[in-house]
């Protein structure tokens, strides 16, 4: 990670990437975003391993990213809940993901897809259905299966 220290690097991109630049940490945002809420579901979604998620889990409530809400007593367990600030990193992992299906497509299609839950369009450039125009956010979108993977 990137050192603290920014009396030569005064940046937002560089503070950002201090909470969310390693690589495991968005991909847990955007497991979250798509419904793997509880820890076993983010571990079988990611295939990450339990020090490694527990580790960036911590970090990512300690930044207030995320919350943890309790499901079950005995044992503990809780579903990690994104909260605004955790929210509104939704239109920056669009737009990786649409720079990702336009400059390293796959073959047989893009492997997720976003939909307006309202319509069924997807999200343009600036993050607007393109059927009925209306503004897209995490409440009202779904994620869907693009192309299924060859084995």
């Amino acid at each position: 990670m990137l050192a603290r220290d920014y009396e030569t690097q005064v940046c937002s991109i560089a503070r950002a990437l201090e909470v969310i630049g390693e690589r495991w940490s968005l991909l847990i945002v955007r497991s979250i975003l798509q419904g793997h809420r509880r820890f076993d579901a983010l571990q079988g979604e990611l295939g990450i391993t339990r020090s490694v998620l527990t580790d960036r889990l911590r970090r990512l409530e300690a930044e207030g990213v995320l919350e943890r809400h309790p499901y079950q007593t005995r044992p503990e367990r809780f579903d990690y809940v994104l909260t605004e600030k955790g929210l509104a990193l939704w239109p920056a992992l669009n737009h990786l993901m649409q720079w990702g299906d336009h400059y390293y497509p796959e073959a047989d299609g893009p492997p997720v897809t976003i939909e307006h839950t309202g319509c069924g369009g997807g999200p343009d450039t600036h993050q607007l259905c393109d059927r009925c125009g209306a503004r897209l956010d995490p409440t009202n979108i779904t994620s869907r299966p693009g192309r299924t993977p060859r084995p």
